[in-house]
């Protein structure tokens, strides 16, 4: 059996509606099963059993001879929440505890570090487990995820095979519970479909014209192939990046949302809230050489695919994928 934690969550949902199209079944879903938001997320799927967050590392401990990998994508991602002690519990320890199992029962072992890691990257955004110690996250959240980084790569001891991916910025079907953390697409189109237009930051960095701000923006289908193709190969261990490799500005993304809604664009600017400006990143792009080094070769969804892809087979059809 296999165990996906997160699972009733964004990325979660969509990695067991793609293990499911690959025939894989026996699943134990992990997750916070009483928020009932997440609930359309999981319609649909086949799995064989729900459990609670909560109970899941003492249930591990009975049971790790049933589970043959594990894929962790569960963690708290709130980037304006600053309560440490929740992310040293949900996040660090957490993943600490499902590391420690792996290792003991050679457990294989996937799970979702962020490009939160890198900060406002000031060396780059390249997955060399040499630079980590180096990294300068901006809140909380990063901070936990590159702590147990830090600390993954230092253990003498490790799951037979692991992977931990520092996820960039994922969009795509099953976010609707996110509400304000969803994608900026998420929110373009209720934008569009509310008011008529969307409203992005203006920049406030002298290098960058208003809405030329940079991402590197993945679409979550992509997100999943990547970790079936680890899980399948079992390839080389260590952190990975996983964006598309290509960054682009929010107004190639708010122009790709109209495009999909086969409207003219409509767009204004807004200034960056004064508590997030001086940690406002103006660009990020994924080096994706590592990944592709160990044999990964499908291309990457284009931005304008992405979207409209998004758009016309998911938003405007409030489906699921």
């Amino acid at each position: 059996m296999i165990v996906i934690t997160g699972s009733a969550g964004f990325i979660g949902s969509c990695l067991v509606s793609k293990f499911n199209s690959e025939g894989i079944s026996d699943i134990i879903l992990v997750d916070d099963f009483s928020k009932s938001e997440k609930n359309n997320n999981l319609v649909g799927k086949k799995f064989i059993n729900k459990l609670e967050r909560s109970l899941f590392i003492d249930w591990f401990k009975i049971n790790y001879s049933k589970i043959t990998y594990v894929i962790h994508i569960g963690a708290r991602t709130d980037t304006s929440e600053f309560d440490i002690n929740i992310f040293n519990e949900l996040n660090l320890n957490y993943t600490k505890s499902i590391w420690e199992i792996c290792s003991e029962n050679e457990i294989p072992f996937i799970y979702a570090s962020s490009a939160a890691t890198y900060g406002l990257g000031e060396f780059g955004y390249d997955d060399d487990e040499s630079k980590i110690d180096l990294l300068m996250p901006l809140n909380p959240y990063g901070e936990s995820k590159n702590d147990f980084d830090k600390w993954a790569i230092k253990q003498p001891k490790s799951p037979p095979f692991w992977q931990g991916l520092k996820f960039f910025n994922v969009y795509g079907p099953n976010e609707y519970h996110k509400s304000r953390m969803a994608s900026v697409i998420f929110h373009a189109f209720n934008q569009i479909k509310n008011n008529g237009q969307v409203k992005l930051f203006r920049s406030h960095h002298l290098d960058y014209k208003d809405g030329e701000q940079l991402r590197d923006f993945v679409y979550v289908k992509d997100l999943v192939n990547v970790i079936w193709f680890l899980y399948s190969t079992k390839t080389k261990n260590g952190i990975y990046n996983l964006g598309s490799g290509k960054a682009r500005t929010f107004l190639d993304l708010a122009k790709a949302t109209f495009s999909a809604l086969n409207l003219n664009p409509k767009i204004d600017f807004i200034d960056t809230p004064i508590d997030i400006r001086d940690k406002y990143q103006y660009f990020t792009e994924a080096n994706m050489q590592k990944l592709i080094s160990v044999g990964y070769q499908i291309p990457f969804t284009s931005l304008e695919d992405g979207v409209n892809d998004y758009v016309n087979c998911y938003l405007s059809q409030n489906k699921y994928l």
